[in-house]
């Protein structure tokens, strides 16, 4: 996956003046989010539709179900480790499709697996009720 910088004052110009399509080419980054670990350490996420997910390199990942008032709640933290771009965004998808995610937040800067493992794991703690609270209700049906 390239990298390309993006200008966040452009960014948000551009969400109170336009659409962000002649800004961002498909698929469109819809902004960033900072998620906060059970350390402390805050982790910058692009956030995508589950549908409009791009191919995606090594990364870690959250599944989010964003609701109608913008309520962000935390399904899944993974991470996926494929060579293949293209198995990583399957395997997301199936993950998001079956919980019912309609967001991923894609963690791109880890610069090893294990740095990656890390990562996934401190997000998971500091979301780790959440996450349970998930399973239980899921488990009922």
């Amino acid at each position: 996956m390239s990298a390309r910088v993006i200008e966040l004052s452009r960014v948000a110009a551009a969400k109170t003046c336009s659409s962000l399509d002649g800004l961002l080419q498909e698929p469109a980054v819809q902004q960033f989010q900072f998620w906060a670990g059970a350390s402390g350490r805050r982790y910058v996420h692009s956030v995508f539709s589950l549908i409009e997910c791009p191919e995606t390199p090594k990364a870690v990942y959250l599944l989010v179900r964003c609701d109608n008032n913008g309520r962000r709640t935390v399904l899944k933290v993974g991470r996926v480790e494929h060579e293949a771009e293209s198995l990583n965004l399957a395997e997301i998808r199936h993950r998001g499709a079956k919980l019912g995610a309609n967001q991923v937040h894609l963690h791109f800067l880890a610069k090893d697996e294990q740095e990656r493992r890390m990562i996934e794991l401190d997000l998971r703690a500091a979301h780790f009720s959440e996450l349970s609270a998930e399973r239980i209700s899921s488990s009922r049906h």
